[in-house]
């Protein structure tokens, strides 16, 4: 498994942009996506992040190679170009 952490300091007056930009994307999910979440930080409630979890490298790899990825169009949508960080998973906890 792989996870994904897109990055980006939204202003407030375009965190509703961004929130309703990723709940549409429920409509259209690409394939491998196990979980999304969207994030806000407590400390800093401008910094938002979207931690995606795929089923594997190659259906990253298949969602990033179809053209630009509906995060980074999300967090656009709201004025701001995230950062992208990719992360192998080595270990899961679950209860």
């Amino acid at each position: 498994m792989v996870l994904t952490v897109l990055e980006a300091h939204v202003s407030l007056d375009r965190a509703d942009d961004l929130q309703a930009a990723y709940i549409a994307a429920r409509e259209k999910l690409p394939p491998g996506l196990i979980r999304s979440n969207l994030l806000r930080d407590t400390a800093d409630p401008q910094l938002w992040r979207i931690q995606s979890l795929w089923e594997s490298r190659e259906a990253l790899d298949a969602m990033r190679s179809a053209g630009t990825p509906g995060g980074v169009l999300m967090f656009r949508s709201a004025g701001a170009e995230p950062t992208l960080t990719v992360f192998s998973v080595i270990a899961t906890l679950e209860i």
